[in-house]
């Protein structure tokens, strides 16, 4: 999974955050190529989010190391410009983009100001119209309120401000949890687009193994802040080491499914 470490645009390296005596992160290493997708999933409680959120610079670690390029991420940076190149290695794309839009600013407007903060003096217009058309809107959408947008088009508003600086890491909250089935599919196609163009890699956190199937390229599999299996996503999910994933795959509703032994297995883990 790790290839070969000059072309790992992401390291994550022995990371540990414990709350109180929960450890919610322990010992959880890995990396991500430039250009690959790499999946992360676990039930809830596994240390999945808190990892993501770790990488994104959300919350800090106890001990461990991100490297984005080679670079810890770790390090002080004094100054705004600093700060702001920082911000631009990673972007994150979270499961409620109504939530990380301003209700009172137009998409056009949205994705204005992060150019305007990240690169002033630019063609702003120009490389709006770009964003938008990358992620299939338009000018429509451009002049429109969050609130006058579908979830897919919102979610696609989050993701072009998300592109708009340029990442060299996307990392996706159940991006595609909160949307219908078929929106699931367009939006995880326009992702897969994305990448194939724009070589960026993408650190995908979810419950949901179809997801993880589709668009991942390698998956490591999280329990209780720990990572108990990783590898190449075909073949962890088609012959699963650890009980847990085992559990997991099994839990997946299907023909002659079996909720209440699937939750005794659980409680037998």
């Amino acid at each position: 999974m790790s290839g070969n470490t000059d072309a790992n645009v992401l390291e994550v390296v022995d990371l540990r955050r414990a709350y109180g005596g929960v450890r919610a992160v322990d010992d959880v290493s890995f990396a991500l190529a430039a250009g690959r997708s790499l999946g992360i999933v676990g039930e809830s409680g596994s240390g999945k989010t808190t990892t993501a959120r770790i990488v994104v610079g959300l919350e800090r670690a106890d001990s461990g190391r991100v490297l984005i390029n080679g670079r810890d991420r770790g390090g002080h940076r004094r100054g705004a410009a600093a700060r702001l190149a920082r911000a631009r290695e990673v972007q994150m794309v979270f499961q409620d983009p109504f939530l990380s839009l301003d209700p009172r600013t137009t998409v056009g407007g949205a994705l204005r100001e992060t150019l305007r903060l990240h690169f002033p003096g630019t063609d702003h217009a120009r490389r709006i119209a770009e964003l938008l058309e990358q992620v299939g809107l338009g000018a429509r959408e451009a002049d429109a309120l969050p609130r006058q947008l579908s979830g897919g088009q919102r979610q696609r508003v989050a993701i072009a401000r998300a592109l708009a600086v340029e990442p060299a890491v996307l990392v996706l909250d159940e991006a595609v949890a909160a949307l219908d089935v078929s929106v699931q599919a367009q939006i995880l196609n326009l992702l897969f687009d994305i990448r194939a163009e724009t070589g960026i890699g993408y650190l995908f956190i979810t419950h949901d193994l179809g997801v993880v199937r589709c668009v991942t390229d390698d998956v490591i599999v999280m329990r209780r802040g720990r990572i108990v299996e990783a590898g190449p996503t075909a073949q962890v999910l088609a012959d699963p080491q650890h009980p847990y994933t085992r559990l997991l795959l099994e839990s997946v509703p299907r023909p002659g499914w079996d909720p209440r032994r699937i939750a005794a297995a659980r409680r037998a883990l």
